[in-house]
């Protein structure tokens, strides 16, 4: 049985990308900041809680322990927290989103790097977005160019270097980083925009479910290769 871990599940795309992999017979390890909303998740899909806050180094390695007390080994990570930061342009608002955004992803995969190196198809998949691509942004043509989210944009330009240095650094190890779609969630509510979670959350799948020989150290939509 595939061992998947998925940060930040308890609602949007990570909750949906829980359902499907738990359809497929993965054992999903629904990762949360809250508690209470995480194991209410983990109840509703079946699947299993491990509190979680990618922003908390105790909290990150205490999760990745129980996994590894448990399961002795983790084949997926999905690398889903995140948080958009429509507000303020400041210091304090930079050290917030970079720290879930960008450090995050490197507290998690950190931590979970000695049990991915015991699977036998060891994967992990970040969620970036195409609002990290200086292509993107600048392109009069892509919805990118009038979204003010300089923040977030940023740090999705670092979730997306990360995964390809990760995955130069660990060839052994499947790292993908994926744009899934606008997606009408609780982040881009504000916006009044997306389609269904559903949609989203099968481009996840698709990186979550490669096989042994599958690609690494790629960016994608849907759609295929996405420029940066």
């Amino acid at each position: 049985m595939t061992v998947t871990l998925i940060t930040g599940a308890n609602k949007g795309i990570g909750f949906e990308t829980a359902r499907q992999l738990h359809e497929l017979g993965h054992r999903v390890y629904v990762g949360a900041r809250d508690a209470e909303r995480g194991e209410e998740a983990a109840a509703a899909l079946g699947a299993r809680f491990v509190q979680l806050d990618v922003t908390d180094d105790a909290s990150v390695s205490d999760a990745l322990a129980t996994i590894d007390s448990t399961e002795g080994r983790l084949d997926v990570l999905v690398n889903n927290a995140g948080i958009l930061s429509a507000g303020a342009m400041d210091g304090p608002a930079a050290l917030r989103v970079f720290d879930t955004n960008a450090v995050g992803i490197v507290r998690v995969t950190e931590a979970a790097l000695p049990l991915l190196k015991k699977s036998s198809n060891p994967t992990v998949v970040t969620l970036s977005s195409s609002m990290g691509s200086f292509w993107a942004v600048t392109n009069p043509d892509r919805p990118e160019f009038n979204m003010p989210l300089a923040l977030y944009a940023a740090s999705k330009s670092a979730a997306t270097m990360l995964s390809v240095q990760y995955a130069k650094s660990h060839p052994g190890i499947k790292f993908n980083a994926l744009e899934p779609g606008t997606t009408a969630t609780d982040m881009t509510a504000a916006f009044g925009v997306g389609r269904s979670v559903t949609e989203s959350a099968k481009t996840v799948v698709r990186l979550a479910t490669l096989d042994p020989d599958g690609p690494t150290g790629t960016f994608t939509d849907e759609f295929g290769h996405l420029s940066w």
